[in-house]
């Protein structure tokens, strides 16, 4: 049986008398899109953030490649080297161009000489489908331009694990289809990735494991055939068909 690349083990996490994790047990093996779905507030982003060990936990027990990330004495930044994170926002330093935004990783971090991480940056520029646009600034690129720099600055790290917290919801929506393209690619090339996402067409199509969450907790998982299909539980059902219906069972990628 194959090892997880992430083992999440009764993780909590507390804000003040607020439980917003409680006791999460998570499996992610290499190659799987994970899509975390549930209502806002329910702690989807936070158990991105403990992943990333943005957030610290306060129980429990994480995992990369079977070595615990989250005891005394982790170097955090080299953790993160291992994990990529695609935010909302985007995050790109506006005074450098995408060329310079995806070698910056590289370059400060892995102390990678700048010919390589030229180099490295354009295949990933390339992998995205914005090599042509790597002198240009942030300034001059589209919302979903910057987001998928954004995709290629994480990936120029490379990364074990991928994770995206809501990368579409700043978008307009004509350009939400090109992020899930390039999302849907790196899916098909193998990249094992955990997402939150309110864009059901993507989680059917592209996901091999959906988690639904609700008050902290996970409430059921599985297959979309499962989730969409055959949910166990009435509020999955619930959930889902409010979701499909607000967002849309399909995404504009194919529009």
């Amino acid at each position: 049986m194959d090892k997880p690349i992430l083992d999440i083990v009764e993780v909590a996490k507390i804000y003040g008398k607020n439980e917003i994790l409680k006791s999460i047990d998570l499996q992610v093996k290499e190659g799987d899109t994970v899509v975390l779905i549930g209502p806002s507030g329910t702690g989807k982003s936070t158990l991105l953030r403990c992943i990333n060990l943005l957030t610290r936990i306060d129980r429990g027990h994480i995992y990369l490649d079977e070595k615990e990330i989250t005891g005394p004495g982790v170097n955090e930044d080299r953790v993160r080297q291992h994990i990529g994170m695609v935010f909302q926002d985007f995050l790109l330093f506006n005074h450098l161009s995408a060329l310079d935004n995806v070698m910056i990783g590289p370059v400060r971090v892995k102390k990678m000489p700048a010919k390589e991480a030229r180099e490295k940056a354009m295949y990933e520029l390339e992998r995205v489908g914005l090599k042509d646009k790597a002198d240009n600034y942030p300034g001059q690129l589209s919302g979903g331009q910057k987001q998928r720099v954004a995709i290629a600055r994480a990936l120029a790290m490379d990364p074990r694990i991928m994770l995206f917290d809501e990368p579409t919801s700043a978008l307009d929506p004509e350009l939400i289809g090109e992020v899930l393209e390039v999302m849907r690619k790196l899916a098909r090339e193998g990249m094992t990735m955990v997402c939150v996402t309110h864009e059901m067409g993507f989680a059917r199509e592209v996901a091999t494991n959906i988690v639904f969450m609700e008050k902290g907790l996970i409430v059921e998982q599985g297959t979309p055939d499962k989730m969409f299909n055959h949910p166990k539980y009435p509020r999955t059902r619930e959930f889902l068909w409010k979701i499909t219906e607000l967002y849309g069972g399909h995404d504009e990628a194919k529009s």
